[in-house]
């Protein structure tokens, strides 16, 4: 709990496959770093748990009686009004009271936030998206969100889903997504979803790193994999650029790594967008694939 002056942060991101904690001194320097492989699988305890672990972990790096704040970046959002997880990709969060069970087991404050909103807001505080007036920051990871920056502020909403390209239904007769709906964007570019439609359509489950390793090599079933990956996120990103017109797009995520998002990826962006010449900067991120936990570190209580 702060008793005054500068303290310590402890930022977590929950992501789909791994959680990541960061400690960082009162004047911003990068003490630590722990990642671990996600618990999500295990069940909703057992991600607590974790959490609870990478939190004490964090802590007892410190100086006896250092001030320190908690934040946590969720693939989801906490809904004002309950309490309780919503809209998460790690679906086992879903209804339950994150926040307040992490504080009750931790004894302090946890600020909570939406994982794409930490993103972004690391992205225009320190990375690529400084400088830009309006910037949507993009996580393509195991699963698909966004954030909505304004002159450096990230803008939540009265819902907090401000950015949430990741559930709009660009295809109703596709696959099925968690969240209820058919065919969103989060079923057609996160590493999850090409993933599913390659095992669906070939009888044959392989990791998005080894279809994108077999697209590059020319293997026939890869390639038409990847090539499906690339229209759909010319025809996702093309859109939302239509519709936000942002002075800069910022991507994040593990799928950020993709060099031909940046070549291909853009000309299909170009080509979907509502414009005959589209300048909007499509960024690679400057803060790594987990700047949002940098950013789950400034929003700690």
């Amino acid at each position: 709990m702060k008793r005054g002056g500068p303290s310590f942060r402890i930022g977590i991101d929950l992501g789909g496959t791994k959680i990541e904690s960061l400690l960082l001194a009162p004047d911003g320097a990068e003490l630590s770093r722990r990642r671990i492989p996600s618990a999500a699988g295990e069940g909703y305890g057992a991600v607590l748990a974790s959490l609870h672990a990478l939190v004490a972990a964090a802590a007892a790096e410190l100086p006896a009686g250092a001030p320190y704040t908690v934040g946590v970046g969720i693939p989801g959002s906490v809904d004002a009004a309950t309490g309780l997880v919503r809209n998460a990709n790690s679906t086992c969060l879903i209804g339950n009271p994150l926040q307040r069970d992490l504080e009750r087991l931790l004894g302090r404050p946890v600020g909570v936030r939406n994982d794409a909103d930490c993103f972004t807001m690391a992205e225009c505080r320190l990375g690529a998206g400084r400088g830009y007036g309006l910037v949507f920051g993009v996580i393509m990871g195991t699963g698909c969100g966004g954030g909505i920056a304004i002159d450096g502020t990230v803008r939540e909403g009265p819902h907090r889903i401000a950015g949430e390209w990741g559930h709009l239904s660009v295809d109703p007769t596709g696959a099925p997504c968690y969240c209820g709906n058919r065919g969103c964007v989060e079923t057609k570019i996160s590493g999850s979803g090409v993933e599913r439609a390659f095992r669906e359509a070939y009888g044959e489950p392989l990791p998005m790193a080894e279809i994108v390793a077999g697209a590059r090599a020319g293997e026939p079933r890869c390639a038409a994999a990847f090539e499906r990956f690339l229209d759909d996120f010319g025809r996702a990103l093309g859109g939302l650029i239509s519709i936000l017109d942002p002075d800069a797009v910022v991507l994040g995520g593990g799928l950020s790594n993709i060099d031909e998002l940046y070549t291909r990826g853009v000309e299909r962006v170009r080509h979907h967008a509502f414009h005959d010449d589209l300048r909007t900067p499509i960024l690679r991120n400057l803060l790594g694939d987990s700047a949002g936990v940098l950013g789950a570190a400034w929003i700690g209580r």
